[in-house]
């Protein structure tokens, strides 16, 4: 049986993902599924992370949202049983690669999938939709009448928060920094109160939202990555500065952010403090590197694939890759992490 794994990456050099034989024990856990794998979703690895939290391994198992058909069940296992189609994320430190054919996995680590629901689509969605979760709901405490900023909506988990806060009431703006993508932002429905193009050109971020406010800022900003400098080239150049963000927050308002090292320096302490504003970090490692909450990340699973099956989040469609093209798929994510692929087996 085949499997995508990662050559661990010696200093700064590329990391190597290669197709490799593994095999499974003849025998099951108490708590453990045999699943047979529909599909996979790739997404790019933190190697920071995995080395802080103590995971050593020569070749990393790669490839850990999938969805697929229990085979067998261990003695203990109450949720599932045979020929059940389930879908997970695999914890960080697990053993299996989700793009072999068959894996050992616990239960505790996956949900029941609605029928009507596509192994695909929901491997290709299921980790931005708990990123969003965990942003909108955990983080933010999102409630309906709140205004929210969402920075990059066109971005397959900018995409998931608009549509989740609009199902819930809330008040969305978002950004987009392309011409093509402002389009497509303009045409989803339920529709955003508005577009704010951050392209050459554009208007100002912090005007734009107070403008569409009354003045007042929003309650929530969610982003994917900021600039914490003004003299970032390329891309970079097209992030919103972290200034900008806590200046556009209201009153009481929150900031959740994906930026791994952000620094704030006093001036930005003080803008937050006066405005009684917070920041939260979104890791989404979080809910599986612990069992603290284990029942409370089941419970978001599973109303994620509630909501995608109907209709509520209605991720882009992802193309599916044979496992023969992982590798190199894998290597275009590594190098551009808002890219999504999904491997089909």
């Amino acid at each position: 049986m085949k499997g995508l794994f990662c050559q661990a990456a010696k200093s700064d050099a590329e990391p190597k993902f290669v197709i490799q034989e593994t095999t499974l024990p003849d025998v099951l856990g108490k708590h453990q599924i045999r699943v047979k794998v529909k599909a996979c979703g790739l997404s790019p690895l933190d190697f920071k992370l995995i080395q802080e939290v103590g995971i050593q391994k020569d070749f990393l198992p790669v490839g850990r949202e999938v969805a697929g058909v229990v085979l067998e069940v261990g003695p203990k296992v109450t949720s599932f049983q045979p020929e059940d189609e389930v879908v997970g994320v695999l914890p960080l430190d697990s053993l299996c690669s989700g793009l072999c054919e068959v894996i050992d996995v616990d239960e505790y680590y996956l949900v029941q999938k609605p029928e009507k629901l596509s192994s695909v689509c929901v491997a290709g969605a299921l980790r931005d939709g708990v990123c969003a979760y965990t942003a909108l709901h955990t983080h933010a405490r999102m409630a309906a009448g709140h205004t929210l900023l969402v920075m990059d909506g066109a971005s397959p988990f900018g995409l998931m928060c608009i549509q989740l806060a609009c199902y819930h009431g809330v008040k969305v703006l978002t950004t987009s920094p392309s011409p093509q993508k402002q389009t497509f932002l303009e045409q989803l429905r339920p529709s955003i109160a508005r577009v704010i193009p951050v392209h050459n050109g554009s208007p100002d971020l912090l005007s734009a939202v107070l403008e569409e406010t009354g003045g007042l800022g929003v309650d929530i900003v969610v982003d994917s990555e900021v600039r914490l400098h003004g003299d970032e080239e390329g891309e970079e150049k097209l992030l919103p500065h972290k200034h900008d963000i806590i200046s556009v927050l209201g009153v009481g308002g929150h900031w959740v952010t994906s930026h791994k090292n952000l620094q704030l320096d006093p001036p930005d302490c003080r803008l937050l403090y006066l405005k009684s504003a917070s920041v939260s970090f979104l890791n989404p490692e979080v809910w599986t590197a612990s069992s603290a909450q284990q029942g409370r990340y089941l419970h978001i699973l599973k109303d994620i694939v509630e909501k995608m099956a109907a209709g509520v989040l209605r991720p882009q469609t992802q193309e599916a890759v044979p496992l023969y093209e992982a590798t190199v798929a894998m290597e275009t994510i590594q190098r551009h992490p808002k890219k999504k692929v999904v491997v089909q087996l």
